[in-house]
């Protein structure tokens, strides 16, 4: 596993121009790394938490923020949040080199862990979005997630160079 943080670049900011203008009591940003969305979110939330699985990277954050948590996903929490985002780390790996940003097989293996820990601490009513990519079977992560029984749609693409990123919006 790498120390350092996956700094913001165009996957992150597709996120922001999407959740900034978002509001409410309990914000949580799954893999915060360098602290730039968990610190975004802190603007329009009350209480905000990050989590990373690289606790090296959360003691040297960037974006220096409130209530991190080290731990897997957000398997460690209890509270239900009204908002969680999270780059997923989506790239389509045969191993999983960087915890960052590879997905495993079709870019669903991670990510799907990931969606499995954050289901159980989305309010009622609460939005789960995530960021994920042409290059990975996205299709099937959208199917997945609507199968736990939350409404699923794409907010937004972004087309880059040599891949597409897809947003998707999931309801609890």
């Amino acid at each position: 596993m790498k120390n350092d943080e996956y700094p913001p670049s165009e996957d992150t900011f597709f996120i922001v121009d999407n959740i900034e203008n978002e509001k409410g009591d309990f914000a949580l940003d799954i893999g915060s790394g360098s602290g730039y969305l968990t610190k975004l979110l802190s603007e329009n939330f009350s209480f905000v938490v990050g989590t990373d699985i690289n606790c090296e990277v959360l003691k040297h954050q960037t974006y220096k923020t409130k209530n991190l948590i080290c731990c897997n996903s957000s398997d460690a929490l209890k509270i239900k949040f009204d908002l969680i985002v999270c780059n997923l780390p989506y790239l389509a790996t045969d191993e999983i080199l960087d915890v960052a940003t590879d997905g495993g097989h079709e870019g669903f293996e991670i990510p799907k862990k990931i969606i499995d820990s954050a289901y159980k601490n989305i309010k009622k009513n609460g939005k789960f979005i995530f960021v994920t990519s042409s290059l990975s079977n996205y299709q099937k992560l959208i199917d997945y997630t609507s199968k736990l029984g939350l409404k699923t749609r794409i907010m937004a693409k972004k087309k880059l160079f040599f891949e597409e990123l897809i947003l998707v919006e999931a309801i609890n």
